[in-house]
């Protein structure tokens, strides 16, 4: 089921979780611009804005460009569909995809470690990622979603802010990742393999931003609520 958008305003107020929640395109313009909507979405848009030196009016100008195009939210509303697609769009492609893209970076890393662009420590890292995501991910999959997917529990506070604490983590490594990579610009000499690890490590970056504003924005939010009502 799609959810249609609501009337887009304001944005300069809104902050950056909320505008990513429910205009779609708004993630990639925020992703252009290095916006963080998803561990760091709890500002307006006029303060993140000022914060990184972009002009909020031309941020505004782009986003009433999305919502003029009146594109529905491709999200699930129910809850339990929602995890679903959590559990299959991102847990199954972070499993799927990171094996690979630590196998390639071992491949870089040994070949080109004299090269003055080689991305070192990147293997470290992706591995480091890996390890953290696949318990984040069971701790997701065995305690909190079943919770969520019977309806909550008075204590579902708790686990959703390791849950939040974790996501922040991420984060961090997402940007060590791309000061590791120059943003993943590879040099004009790069091997195919250093290419396909900085296109497959551009993807890991989105989608496990989207993967945590998804959680952080959508999800939680469902069952923050209803608790601090309790």
């Amino acid at each position: 089921m799609t959810q249609v958008v609501a009337s887009q305003a304001g944005f300069a107020t809104r902050t950056l979780a909320d505008i990513a929640a429910t205009l779609p395109g708004a993630t990639d313009i925020f992703r252009r611009r290095k916006l963080d909507f998803c561990c760091g979405g709890q500002v307006p848009l006029r303060q993140a804005a000022a914060a990184h030196g972009l002009a909020v009016d031309e941020l505004e100008a782009e986003l009433a460009a999305a919502a003029a195009q009146g594109l529905p939210v491709e999200r699930p509303e129910g809850t339990a569909a929602l995890i679903d697609l959590i559990e299959t769009r991102y847990h199954a492609t972070h499993r799927r995809e990171l094996p690979e893209l630590i196998r390639l970076a071992r491949r870089v890393e040994a070949v080109h470690n004299d090269h003055n662009a080689a991305p070192r420590g990147i293997t470290a890292l992706l591995e480091r990622m890996s390890g953290e995501l696949e318990v984040h991910m069971k701790k997701e999959e065995l305690i909190l979603f079943p919770m969520m997917r019977r309806g909550g529990h008075p204590m579902i506070a708790q686990p959703i802010a390791v849950m939040l604490a974790e996501h922040d983590d991420h984060g961090v490594h997402l940007r060590e990742l791309e000061a590791l990579t120059n943003d993943f610009a590879t040099p004009g000499d790069a091997c195919p393999s250093w290419r396909a690890l900085y296109v497959g490590t551009n993807k890991l970056v989105d989608d496990l931003m989207e993967h945590i504003h998804t959680e952080n924005n959508v999800l939680f939010p469902r069952f923050l609520a209803t608790s601090a009502g309790l």
